[in-house]
């Protein structure tokens, strides 16, 4: 799980609860026309500028990856390939059936090294599963995007429609009171929708989806040397090429042949 995306969440809610039980009752900070307007109106939009089949891959995707990380890094994966790679010059494809693995991308690349498949086979197939789940990714991240920016232009009409009826009932002082609060109300859930919830969510699945694509890369193409029988010193020092440049002598020692 990735911890920082929950307590990130957990550390702005608790600042904004604790400034309002400060300064009066959580009660006066609740207005259903307020949530209306802004989770209405977001979701509205969203679903104009987006397809059902976008909305129903992306939204769940998006969620999913915000809270989790990777099982291997990049590092992790260099070695767990070195390590694959030793196993296939020692025992042969056969001996790959018994490997297991905490990564199912990485999984499905050895069960098609160990089952025999040719290497254009391999490769067509590992970069189409790639392909596929780095374009949802991405519009999970340009969902999320898309909901930050609808939520504050929202929260700004349901500002205007309570001023609008504010100012229409300035005959009847019972009636400005709970006009004005939907009216600044609306302004205060856009903006924490949008600041503390939508955007920084695109922004984490952006930057897992460079993340990821590198990462899946570096699998498809380790695989490829396990299929061609490369050896394992070999493998580890093509993969590094993956990893930043602080880290690989660091990484670099080679497998023991």
């Amino acid at each position: 799980m990735d911890i920082m995306t929950g307590a990130g969440l957990a550390g702005g809610l608790a600042v904004i609860v604790a400034m309002v039980l400060m300064g009066g009752d959580l009660h006066m900070f609740i207005s259903e026309h307020a949530m209306i307007i802004i989770f209405g109106g977001s979701g509205a939009a969203t679903m104009i500028r987006f397809p059902l089949s976008v909305l129903m891959h992306g939204l769940p995707l998006g969620m999913k990856f915000a809270f989790t990380m990777s099982r291997l890094s990049a590092h992790d994966l260099v070695d767990e390939l070195a390590r694959i790679a030793e196993i296939a010059r020692k025992q042969g494809p056969v001996g790959l059936e018994k490997v297991e693995t905490d990564e199912p991308f990485l999984a499905k690349g050895i069960r098609y090294v160990a089952d025999g498949y040719d290497l254009d086979f391999i490769r067509d197939n590992l970069e189409r599963d790639r392909d596929n789940f780095l374009l949802h990714l991405n519009e999970g991240s340009k969902i999320y995007r898309a909901i930050g920016d609808c939520a504050p232009a929202f929260g700004m009409i349901g500002t205007l429609i309570g001023m609008v009826q504010m100012f229409s009932n300035m005959s009847d002082p019972s009636k400005l009171g709970p006009f004005m609060a939907t009216a600044l109300l609306a302004t205060l859930y856009g903006a924490l929708v949008a600041n503390l919830l939508c955007l920084p969510i695109a922004d984490k699945l952006h930057t897992k989806l460079i993340d990821e694509e590198t990462n899946r890369t570096l699998i498809i193409d380790g695989i490829l040397m396990i299929r061609d029988s490369k050896s394992p010193t070999l493998v580890r020092e093509m993969l590094l090429a993956y990893l930043p440049e602080k880290h690989r002598h660091a990484e670099g020692e080679p497998v023991p042949a």
